[in-house]
C-alpha cells in the first residue's frame, strides 16, 4: 500500500520502484475490490500501462512531472477526451467525451495517471451514491451502509486503495460528507479557484472540483496543480496559485496563536451524533489548552441553509421517437432517475410564473445575507470549526424514502457552496459503531494554505 506521493516518487527517482509496478498494484486492487463495492464504472487498463512506460522513461531522464507516481480516478461528471462519460446516468449512457476538462489537462501534463471513471450519483444530485443508474457504491469499511454523496465512487476508490486520489465535485457537501464517512481528507476550494470548464453542471455557481486523499500532502500538490485562471472559465480567479505544498509546510500553528470561531447551532443542534458533538468538544477543548482563542459564536440562518440551497440549485436540465415532444416526454419519464425527476420539478415549480419572486429571488437576498454573515465572522476570527457530518455513514435504504431526512445530511456543509468559502473536512475519530467521522474547516476566500496547514495540525493533535 502507497500512502503518499512523496513516498512514491521518493521510491522512483531511487530506483526502488517502477511506474508499472505502482499501475499494476492498482490495478489489482481494483479487480479485486471493485465487483463488490461498485466505485468504477470503467477502468484504463490498457491505457494506464502505457503511459507508465512513458512515464517511467521521463523519470529516468529526469524530465518527468510534478505528479508523475499518481494513479487517479475522476468522477464521471469530469469530461476526458475520447472517453466515456455518463454523470451516471442511462441518459448520456453512450456519451463520448470530445475533449477534457481543464483538470484533467493540468494533471496529464503533470504526469499523473487516470486509471478509470467513478461511479457517482445521477448528475451529481445526492447524497448517498444511491441514485446512480449503475447501482449502489458501497462503503468499504462496512459494505451494508453508503459512501455517502455524491462522490461515492471516488471517495471509495481511494479508501479501498484503487487509487491515490480521486477528483469529485463539491456543489453543496459532495467532496466532505463522503470523506466524513469513509475516512479521507475532502477538500472544497473557494469558488473560481479551480475551473469548471469540462465539469457537467448541476449548479454553476456551487460547483468545484476537488482532490479526495488520504493525505494533506496531496491535496497541495494536486491542488496547486489543478488550480489557476482558465480562458475557457470566465467564474476563474486570476489571483497567483500559491506553492501550496511548501506554504503548508512552513506554517506551524504550534506557534501562531489562532482565533477560532465554532458556531453555536450546530453544535447543539439536536440531530448531532453524541459521539460527534462529544469529539467536537473535546477538540475544542484541547485547542483552547494549547492556547488558541476558540469562541462559540451565534450564526441565526442554519435553519435557512439547506432551503435556500435546494431552491437556488434544482436542476432544470433519448430512444428516437416521432417528434420533439414525444421524445422530451420518452426522455425524462425513461432516463432519467427518481432524484433527479423530483429536482426538476422543484426547479420548475420555484421559477414558474407566480412563484419566481416567493422562491428564487428570496433564496437570492437569503444567500447574500449568509454571505455578508459569514465574511463578518473572518473579521474576527482565522477560522470556523464544526461538524461535517450528523451522523456517521448510514445503511443503504434508511433514508431513501424520506427525501427530507436525506436533504439534510446536507446541513453542515451547503454553508462553504452558499457563502463561496474554501472548507475540508477532517478525519478525527471512530465511533463506537465503527464507522469514521470527521470535523470541518471553514476558511476566508483563497486561504486554501492556511486552511490546509491547519486540517494537518488537527489531524495530528
Amino acid at each position: 500500500m502507497y500512502n503518499s506521493l512523496k513516498e512514491i516518487q521518493n521510491k522512483l527517482y531511487n530506483k526502488n520502484l517502477q511506474m508499472e509496478e505502482i499501475v499494476k498494484f492498482y490495478l489489482g486492487k481494483i479487480y479485486k475490490h471493485n465487483k463488490e463495492i461498485n466505485a468504477f464504472l470503467e477502468i484504463f487498463e490498457e491505457e494506464a500501462l502505457e503511459k507508465s512506460k512513458i512515464i517511467q522513461k521521463k523519470i529516468l531522464e529526469k524530465k518527468a512531472g510534478k505528479l508523475a507516481g499518481l494513479v487517479v480516478g475522476i468522477k464521471d461528471n469530469i469530461c476526458y477526451k475520447d472517453h466515456k462519460l455518463s454523470a451516471s446516468s442511462k441518459i448520456l449512457e453512450n456519451f463520448t467525451s470530445l475533449f477534457s476538462a481543464t483538470v484533467v489537462e493540468r494533471m496529464l501534463k503533470e504526469d499523473a495517471i487516470i486509471i478509470g471513471r467513478l461511479n457517482c450519483d445521477e448528475f451529481a444530485m445526492g447524497s448517498s451514491n444511491e441514485n446512480s443508474a449503475f447501482g449502489n457504491v458501497k462503503n468499504p469499511l462496512d459494505k451494508t451502509r453508503v459512501t455517502g454523496g455524491s462522490s461515492g465512487g471516488s471517495v471509495a476508490a481511494v479508501s479501498a486503495n484503487m487509487c491515490m486520489i480521486a477528483l469529485g465535485s463539491d456543489t453543496g457537501g459532495s467532496v466532505r460528507q463522503p470523506a466524513s464517512f469513509c475516512n479521507l481528507f475532502g477538500l472544497k476550494t473557494t469558488y473560481g479557484r479551480v475551473s469548471r470548464h469540462g465539469l457537467i453542471a448541476y449548479a454553476s455557481s456551487f460547483d468545484q472540483i476537488s482532490p479526495m486523499t488520504k493525505n494533506i500532502e496531496d491535496a497541495a500538490l494536486v491542488l496547486e496543480v489543478i488550480s489557476g485562471k482558465d480562458n475557457f472559465d470566465a467564474t476563474v480567479s486570476s489571483e497567483i496559485v500559491p506553492n501550496y505544498y511548501k506554504e503548508i509546510k512552513n506554517l506551524d500553528f504550534s506557534k501562531k496563536k489562532l482565533k477560532i470561531a465554532y458556531l453555536k447551532e450546530t453544535i447543539e443542534h439536536n440531530g448531532l451524533d453524541k459521539e460527534i458533538k462529544n469529539k467536537i468538544l473535546n477538540i475544542i477543548k484541547d485547542l483552547k489548552n494549547l492556547g488558541h482563542n476558540l469562541k462559540d459564536i451565534e450564526f441565526p440562518y442554519l435553519d435557512y441553509l439547506v432551503p435556500t440551497y435546494y431552491v437556488l440549485t434544482a436542476y432544470r436540465s433519448i430512444k428516437k421517437t416521432k417528434n420533439l415532444k414525444d421524445n422530451i416526454i420518452k426522455s425524462r419519464s425513461e432516463a432519467f432517475g427518481k432524484e433527479v425527476k423530483r429536482r426538476i420539478m422543484t426547479g420548475t415549480f420555484v421559477l414558474s410564473a407566480g412563484y419566481y419572486d416567493a422562491y428564487y429571488s428570496k433564496a437570492q437576498k437569503v444567500r447574500r445575507l449568509i454571505y455578508n454573515k459569514t465574511i463578518d465572522i473572518f473579521k474576527d476570527y482565522d477560522f470556523i470549526i464544526l461538524p461535517t457530518t450528523a451522523t456517521t455513514a448510514f445503511k443503504f435504504g434508511e433514508k431513501g424514502e424520506n427525501p427530507i431526512s436525506m436533504y439534510l445530511e446536507d446541513l453542515f456543509t451547503v454553508h462553504a457552496n452558499l457563502a463561496g468559502i474554501p472548507a475540508i473536512s477532517v478525519p478525527v475519530g471512530k465511533h463506537s459503531n465503527g464507522m469514521p467521522f470527521g470535523i470541518q474547516i471553514y476558511a476566508p476566500h483563497f486561504h486554501e494554505s492556511k486552511m490546509m496547514a491547519f486540517a494537518n495540525y488537527l489531524n495530528n493533535l
